[in-house]
C-alpha cells in the first residue's frame, strides 16, 4: 500500500466535511478536468492534422470507408481475403456507423441546401469523434474505480485528461484506443465484482460465526435467514467480463496480456477465505469460458461472412465444414509468430519499451512508475513479504495490469509506443499522486507537476499538428482539384519522405467495381482517374528516374489516346534544394512548379539541417541569391523566416 493510499484512508477516518461545502469544492475541483475534457473534443472537431502512424488510417478509416462510401481504397495487407488477420466487427461499429449515418443524410442534405457534406473534414472528423467519445471510457471507469474504493478522483482525474495521450492517441482512429477503452472497462467491472464479493464475503464470514456462536434454535434461524437473503456474488458480470475480453481479443490479439491480470483477479476473488475454495476457481473457469462463446461465434460468423469464406448459399444448403470459417486472432498469432515477418515492419531492442515507450508516453509519470516497479522487486528480492502488494487489493490489480502487459510485450522484438496506451488507466491510479500533492482542501504542485504539464504540451503539439501534419491538407487539395478536373485527366502524384497518403478523402469512383452498359450488353471497369506512387525513403536519385519513366509513359497514352495527365510529387520543404540540386541532366527542359506548400509539416525522415541555413551555402530556392555567413548575425528574422520555410510538404508540379 503506497503513502498516498493510507494518506487518504486517513483524510477519510477523520470524517467528511458538511455536504454543501464538500459538493461546492468538488464542482470548483473539477473544473480543470471539465476544460480539458472539453479541449479533447474541442481539438477532435477542429481538427488534429498530425500524423502519428499509417495505421491511423489504413487500419479503421481506410477500409470501412471504401466498404460504407464505395470509394476507392488502398486496402493493407491485414485485410486480404486469403489470409486476414484482422476483425471487421470492431472498426465496423465504431468507425463505419458515423460514416453509414453521413452516407443516409447527405443525399437529403444535398436535396434540400445543395450543400454536399461528404467533405474530407467530415470523413476525419466523425470517426475521431467516435473515437474520442469511446476514450471517455478510460476516464469514467477511473473515476468509477476511485469512487468505488474512495481514492481521491479529482487529482486521478486531471492528471489522466492532461495527458497526451489521451488528447492526441485517445482521439484518433487505432485499434489501440479501442484497446484502452476495453481494458479500462474491464478494470472498473473487475474492481466492482472484487469490491462486491468483499462486502458478501466479509458479512457472510460474520453470520456464519454468529450462527456457529448461537444458541438458541430461534436465533440460529434469524442468522440463516440473514445469510440466505446475502447477494450471489461469485459469477457475478461473469458474461460481461468474458464478452469485453473477447471483443479485446478480436480487435488486437496483444489484448491477452493486458486483459489476463484483471481476469485473473476476477477468477480468484475471496479464494483463501472460509466460504471461498477451489471448486469455485473452476467453476468460475469454466463459466466464463461458456459465457465467451456467444460473443466468439459472433465475431467469427462476421468475419467469415465479411472476407467471403461463408455465404449465403452454403447456409441454405448445409455445405460447412472448418474452411467456411476464419479466425482472425489465430492468424494474427501465426503471422507475428515468425521473425522473418516481423522484420519487414522491423525490429527493435527488447527494452524499448521499458527505457523508451513507458517514458516517451508518460514521461515523469512513467519514469516514477518504473521507479516503483523496481522497488517492487527489491523488496520481493529481500523477502519483504508484507510490503508487497496484497494479490487481492486494487493496488495488487492495477500493479500487475502495469506491469505484465509491459514485460509480456516486451517478448516481441516489434515494439512501438502505441502499444502500450492501455495501461494509462492503471499508471495514473497508482503514480498521479506522486507527482502532484492535493489534499482535500486545495491542492499545490511540485516540479515533478511542471515537467509533467510542459512535456505533454509538447508532445501534444508535435503529435497532434507538426508530425505529418501537411499529408492530410495534401489530401484535402487532391481531392478538389480531382473533382475540379475534366474526367479525361489523370492525375499521378509521386511520394517522396512523406507517410502513406490516405485515399479515402479523395473518394475517387470504385475502380474495382464493374458497370453494366446498356448499349454494348457487357461490363466494363472504370478507369482510374488518380494515380499514388510511394517511394519513401528512397534517395532523391530514384525519384527523379521514376519521374521521368512516368513522364514518358504519360506523354504517350497522351498522343495515342489523347488522355491529358497532371504530374506532381510531393516532399518535405527541407529536402527541395537537394531535389532540384540532384536533378539530371535529361531534366533540363522540364518545369518545377511549387503548386502550395501545407504548413505544418515535420518529417523526421528528412529534418531541416539547421547548420546548413547558418552556413555560406545556404540558398534560397525560390529566388536562387546565395545568402554570406553573416546572415544569422545580421537578419534573425530572415534566418528564422528560412528555417520555418522548411517545416512545410512542398508540392510540386512537373511539366515539359
Amino acid at each position: 500500500m503506497t503513502e498516498n493510499v493510507k494518506r487518504e484512508r486517513k483524510d477519510k477516518n477523520n470524517g467528511p466535511p458538511a455536504y454543501d461545502e464538500l459538493y461546492t469544492e468538488m464542482n470548483l475541483s473539477l473544473v480543470p478536468y471539465w476544460f480539458l475534457a472539453a479541449l479533447r473534443v474541442v481539438i477532435t472537431v477542429i481538427p488534429q492534422y498530425g500524423y502519428i502512424h499509417p495505421d491511423e488510417y489504413f487500419q479503421s478509416v481506410e477500409v470501412v470507408a471504401g466498404d460504407v462510401l464505395d470509394t476507392e481504397a488502398a486496402r493493407p495487407w491485414e485485410f486480404n481475403t486469403s489470409f486476414p488477420l484482422r476483425s471487421v466487427v470492431l472498426p465496423y461499429a465504431v468507425v463505419g456507423l458515423p460514416l453509414w449515418c453521413l452516407k443516409s443524410v447527405a443525399p437529403f442534405i444535398s436535396l434540400w441546401f445543395d450543400v454536399d457534406i461528404k467533405s474530407p473534414y467530415l470523413l476525419l472528423v466523425l470517426p475521431r469523434l467516435a473515437m474520442c467519445l469511446l476514450s471517455f471510457i478510460t476516464d469514467i471507469s477511473l473515476y468509477g474505480i476511485c469512487h468505488l474504493y474512495g481514492q481521491n478522483y479529482r487529482a486521478r482525474l486531471l492528471t489522466l485528461a492532461s495527458s497526451y495521450v489521451m488528447l492526441v492517441y485517445g482521439t484518433r482512429t487505432f485499434s489501440n484506443t479501442i484497446e484502452m477503452a476495453l481494458t479500462s472497462l474491464l478494470l472498473y467491472v473487475v474492481a466492482h465484482s472484487m469490491r462486491h464479493s468483499d462486502r458478501v464475503i466479509i458479512q457472510d464470514e460474520y453470520l456464519t460465526d454468529k450462527y456457529k456462536a448461537a444458541g438458541s434454535p430461534v436465533e440460529r434461524v434469524r442468522l440463516h435467514k440473514l445469510r440466505s437473503a446475502l447477494p450471489s456474488h461469485s459469477l457475478s458480470w461473469c458474461l460481461v467480463v468474458a464478452t469485453i475480453t473477447v471483443a479485446g481479443v478480436f480487435n488486437r490479439p496483444t489484448f491477452l496480456a493486458f486483459a489476463f491480470p484483471p481476469v485473473f483477479f476476477w477468477l480468484q476473488r475471496g479464494l483463501g477465505s472460509k466460504i471461498v475454495g477451489l471448486g469455485d476457481f473452476h467453476l468460475r473457469m469454466v463459466t466464463f469460458a461458456l459465457c465467451a462463446m456467444p460473443a466468439t461465434l459472433l465475431f467469427i460468423l462476421t468475419d467469415s461472412w465479411y472476407y467471403g469464406y461463408l455465404t449465403a448459399s452454403e447456409i441454405r444448403e448445409m455445405r460447412l465444414g472448418l474452411g467456411n470459417f476464419v479466425v482472425t486472432p489465430v492468424n494474427f498469432i501465426k503471422y507475428n509468430l515468425d521473425a522473418r515477418n516481423l522484420a519487414k515492419h522491423g525490429l527493435h531492442p527488447r527494452c524499448l519499451h521499458l527505457l523508451v515507450n513507458v517514458p516517451l508516453l508518460y514521461n515523469v509519470l512513467g519514469v516514477v512508475a518504473l521507479g516503483a516497479f523496481l522497488s517492487i522487486l527489491y523488496r520481493g528480492v529481500q523477502r519483504r513479504w508484507s510490503a508487497l502488494p496484497r494479490v487481492q487489493s486494487i493496488i495488487g490489480l492495477m500493479t500487475l495490469s502495469f506491469v505484465v502487459p509491459v514485460l509480456v510485450l516486451s517478448l516481441v522484438p516489434h515494439q512501438e509506443p502505441r502499444f502500450l496506451i492501455p495501461i494509462t488507466l492503471p499508471i495514473v491510479f497508482l503514480h498521479a499522486q506522486r507527482i502532484r500533492r492535493v489534499e482535500l482542501r486545495g491542492g499545490s504542485g511540485g516540479p515533478l507537476l511542471t515537467v509533467w504539464y510542459l512535456a505533454n504540451i509538447v508532445l501534444t503539439i508535435f503529435y497532434g499538428c507538426l508530425h505529418q501534419g501537411g499529408v492530410y491538407p495534401l489530401a484535402t487539395h487532391l481531392a478538389r482539384e480531382l473533382h475540379s478536373a475534366p474526367r479525361l485527366v489523370s492525375v499521378h502524384l509521386v511520394t517522396s519522405h512523406v507517410y502513406s497518403l490516405p485515399l479515402f478523402p479523395l473518394q475517387l469512383r470504385n475502380s474495382r467495381r464493374s458497370l453494366f452498359s446498356r448499349q454494348t450488353g457487357q461490363r466494363y471497369r472504370l478507369a482510374r482517374q488518380f494515380h499514388l506512387y510511394e517511394l519513401g525513403s528512397a534517395p532523391l536519385e530514384e525519384v527523379h528516374l521514376k519521374l521521368e519513366n512516368l513522364l514518358d509513359t504519360c506523354e504517350q497514352k497522351r498522343v495515342q489516346k489523347r488522355l491529358d495527365y497532371r504530374l506532381y510529387i510531393a516532399l518535405p520543404a527541407s529536402l527541395i534544394e537537394e531535389f532540384h540540386r540532384t536533378a539530371p541532366n535529361t531534366t533540363v527542359g522540364l518545369k518545377f512548379a511549387v503548386q502550395r506548400v501545407f504548413y505544418p509539416h515535420v518529417s523526421t525522415e528528412a529534418l531541416p539541417d539547421v547548420f546548413h541555413v547558418l552556413s555560406h551555402e545556404c540558398m534560397n530556392f525560390d529566388s536562387h541569391t546565395h545568402c554570406d555567413s553573416e546572415t544569422f548575425y545580421t537578419s534573425p528574422l530572415k534566418f528564422l523566416s528560412r528555417l520555418l520555410q522548411q517545416f512545410g510538404l512542398t508540392l510540386v508540379k512537373i511539366e515539359r
